[in-house]
């Protein structure tokens, strides 16, 4: 089932990025079906939006580590997460993200 897509454009500010959740893993690597309450937040997120990098001391802007489409990682309960046009993304801060997917 795929993911529905945001009707709305979100331009985040600085360096803050927009992700999405990817989906729950629904069984064990033993073949066990977990319900849906046992299933854990996934910490893999697919990024759909990217502010324009955080404004330095000297007037310029760093520009951002991640594009719209990577995939990364981010912590269990990390970032603020908000319901936009039905669907549920998670704004955080560069700083927050820990890994980079492939």
């Amino acid at each position: 089932m795929s993911k529905p897509q945001l009707k709305t454009q979100l331009k985040p500010l600085d360096d803050r990025i927009v992700v999405q959740r990817l989906e729950a893993e629904e069984k064990t690597t033993g073949g066990i079906f977990l319900p849906e309450n046992a299933k854990e937040k996934p910490q893999q997120a697919k990024v759909i939006a990217v502010g324009p990098g955080k404004l330095l001391d000297n007037g310029t802007r760093a520009v951002p580590d991640v594009k719209v489409g990577d995939v990364i990682l981010v912590g269990k309960y990390s970032g603020t997460e908000v319901t936009v046009d039905g669907v549920e993304v998670i704004i955080l801060r560069e700083s927050d993200l820990l890994a980079k997917v492939g």
